[in-house]
C-alpha cells in the first residue's frame, strides 16, 4: 500500500476547505444560456430516441433472451 505523504494530506484538506466555503461569484447568466441548456436537453432526448430506434431489434432480442420463461437448452430441468 502506498504511504500517503504529508503534503498530499495538506493539499486534500486545502481543496476541501475551498469547496466547503465558496465565495460569491457575482456571475451573470445571459439569456442565451437557458436556450443552450434547453437545446442540449432536446438534442439528448432526440439522440437517445434515434439510437433506440436504430437498435430496437437488438434491444428486444437481448431482453427476450434474458427474461424469457423458457428454460435454456443447456441446463437440466428438475
Amino acid at each position: 500500500m502506498k504511504k500517503i505523504m504529508y503534503s498530499e494530506i495538506v493539499f486534500i484538506l486545502f481543496v476541501s476547505c475551498l469547496l466547503m466555503f465558496p465565495q460569491n461569484a457575482y456571475a451573470y447568466l445571459d439569456p442565451g444560456t437557458g436556450s443552450l441548456i434547453l437545446q442540449s436537453i432536446i438534442a439528448g432526448l432526440v439522440g437517445a430516441t434515434f439510437i433506440i430506434k436504430v437498435y430496437f431489434n437488438k434491444i428486444k432480442t437481448f431482453f427476450a433472451n434474458h427474461f424469457s420463461k423458457r428454460p435454456s437448452p443447456g441446463k437440466d430441468n428438475e
